[in-house]
């Protein structure tokens, strides 16, 4: 297992991203950046409770395992 791999991955589960733009994925790193904050928004004004916060999680460890796996 590479060490920067892992790293970019949770990098990236923190703030979706980061990881892919490490990894020299630019366009990538945008999108999934946007998106976090448009789920995140939409989650405060729609579904602030228990599955908005298991919807974003999963985004999340989608990020993190998206950048860990493109490494």
């Amino acid at each position: 297992m590479d060490e920067n791999a892992l790293t970019n991955g949770v990098l990236s589960f923190i703030l979706p991203g980061l990881g892919q733009s490490i990894n020299g994925y630019k366009k990538k790193a945008i999108i999934f950046f946007l998106g976090m904050i448009a789920l995140h928004l939409l989650i405060y004004f729609f579904a602030n409770n228990i599955a908005g916060s298991a919807i974003s999680t999963l985004y999340h460890l989608y990020a993190g395992y998206d950048a860990y796996k493109t490494y």
